[in-house]
């Protein structure tokens, strides 16, 4: 067991980073303990392959100061709700005990995403049962449910529940980006263009966390939904 504050799930390595790493990356530089739970080595990928993306996702895991990242290696485009892919999911929450998950948007472009959201979701409360055995390494585990769920947005716009303020980690939440160099913009490489591979790319995402950020009175923001209101202390904790 590696007790985690937040354990961020993604689809796909590059998930989290594109909607979340900023605010991972602040929790970090705070000394809050994140870890990261890619559910498949995006090996269907028009660029790169899995090798690369497993390299380079624990090349931006330094990078945002991210303390442990796995692959749980379910397939790409083809994983399921299912009884086998939850016990997996399951079997990470209660081997890093967070408090708060992060999970794909709930609905997005790409059917991963949506698929990864409710997966995370239903395991995030199954993991609590402890009549479900897993084990880790041979030992048996306790079960352990997080606090709270959040979901982070990706390609599609939905409204936020609540924003945070990353303006002082937008620069690290880029180099996390960009250290998936098979996937993003790349002048010299020779290989297939896709939607996310042109500069125009990565000026949607610096304008999408300037779109968030301003209503709040933030310059760069990352929005978060959520699966039931969070409690406040009182009224002047909330801004």
């Amino acid at each position: 067991m590696k007790k985690v504050d937040v354990l961020a799930f993604g689809a796909h390595p590059d998930d989290v980073e594109l909607s979340a790493a900023g605010t991972l990356s602040k929790m970090a530089a705070a000394g809050k303990v994140i870890g990261i739970a890619d559910l498949t080595a995006g090996e269907l990928g028009s660029r790169g392959s899995a090798p690369i993306r497993l390299r380079e996702a624990e090349a931006a895991a330094k990078i945002m100061g991210v303390q442990y990242r796995e692959n749980l290696g379910l397939a790409d485009g083809f994983f399921e709700v299912n009884e086998a892919n939850l016990l997996k999911v399951i079997e990470s929450i209660r081997r890093y005990q967070p408090e708060v998950v992060l999970a794909n948007a709930i609905n997005d472009r790409h059917p991963d995403h949506g698929r990864g959201s409710d997966l995370v979701s239903r395991a995030c409360f199954l993991s609590g049962l402890r009549r479900i055995n897993t084990q880790s390494e041979g030992a048996e585990q306790k079960e352990w449910r997080p606090k709270v769920v959040y979901h982070y947005i990706q390609d599609y716009w939905i409204k936020p529940d609540f924003v945070v303020d990353i303006t002082h980690y937008m620069k690290v939440k880029m180099a996390s980006i960009q250290a998936y160099s098979s996937q993003f913009f790349d002048p010299n490489s020779k290989e297939p263009k896709t939607p996310i591979s042109g500069h125009s790319f990565l000026d949607f995402i610096e304008s999408r966390a300037r779109h968030f950020g301003r209503p709040s009175g933030a310059e760069f923001g990352e929005g978060f939904t959520v699966e039931r209101p969070p409690l406040a202390e009182d009224l002047t904790s909330i801004y």
